[in-house]
Parts: C-alpha cells; sequence; structure tokens
C-alpha cells in the first residue's frame, strides 16, 4: 500500500485552497476539501512546503514558474493536455482551438476543455491562462472572477508591462 497523502489549506487571494501531496510530489492544489476517507492525513510534508512557498511567492507577483515535482494522475490525453498548459508563458493566454492545435488536432478543443476542467494542480499546471476563442473568460474551477483575478495579477507582473 502506498503512503498517505498529506494535505494541507492554504489561504489565497483567490480562496482556500486544498493542498495535496506525497513526500515526492504534488498530486493536487484546488478549491474543493480532500476527503478524509481516502488515507489522506492533515499536515504538511517537504513538497507541500515548497508549494506553499512557491504559491506565496506566485501571489505576491515575485514568481513566474513553478519548480515542484508533479504527480498529476490522469488519462494519457489529460496529461498531454497539461503538458501543453505548462508550455503558456505567463502572461499570456491561448485558446482552447490552440491548445487542440498544439497537441496535433484542432478539432479537439471540447476534448480539451474537458481535460482541462479535470486539471488537478490549478494555478501551478495554468489551465486559467486557457479562454475561448473570442477572448471571453470560460470555465475554470475556481470561477470566473479567480480566472480574471490570476489572469490580471500575470499581467500586472510581466517584465516592462509598467
Amino acid at each position: 500500500m502506498s503512503a498517505p497523502l498529506s494535505t494541507s489549506m492554504y489561504e489565497s487571494p483567490v480562496g482556500r485552497l486544498t493542498l495535496v501531496a506525497s513526500e515526492t510530489g504534488l498530486r493536487s492544489v484546488g478549491w474543493s476539501e480532500v476527503a478524509t476517507d481516502t488515507g489522506n492525513r492533515p499536515g504538511r510534508n517537504a513538497v507541500i512546503d515548497r508549494a506553499r512557498d512557491q504559491l506565496d511567492r506566485y501571489f505576491d507577483g515575485r514568481l513566474r514558474d513553478f519548480d515542484l515535482p508533479l504527480e498529476p494522475i490522469g488519462t494519457d490525453f489529460q496529461l498531454s493536455a497539461w503538458n501543453v498548459l505548462r508550455s503558456i508563458p505567463y502572461g499570456s493566454t491561448m485558446s482552447y482551438g490552440e491548445q487542440a492545435a498544439a497537441l496535433g488536432d484542432p478539432n479537439k478543443a471540447r476534448a480539451v476543455g474537458s481535460a482541462n476542467g479535470r486539471n488537478p494542480l490549478a494555478i501551478v499546471v495554468p489551465c486559467h491562462r486557457v479562454i475561448g476563442s473570442s477572448g471571453r473568460l470560460t470555465g475554470f474551477s475556481g470561477g470566473t472572477d479567480a480566472k480574471r483575478f490570476l489572469l490580471d495579477l500575470e499581467r500586472r507582473n510581466v517584465p516592462g508591462s509598467n
């Protein structure tokens, strides 16, 4: 049996986040409470401490790229979609169609949207940087107000934007 996962609450400008990590990697960052019957234990470990530090620096505008060991669980397609998310530069956006094209099939924009909706590593794997083809802010697990906050935070802190 694998070691239990540690969980920790993190108070952020976009609401309370739950961080879940093994001793070797971050499993999730999200707005939902984690069920206690899954073997997760409240507490922190070195990965959670690193994630908390990097989130602090991100929200202060001092961190543009997260450098954390990640252990997302998903299908091969989801993992591929989430890898594309990690390629979107800080302060930039990409449409679902552009993300699908980066995966090799521009007709899979809906599938990409579905995969992004299951991204377990909100903010760290920046699904908030994906917008509708019209430029409209679309679905986000933290809500569109949180998405707008994150995009505005990044735009304010892009080098040369002042």
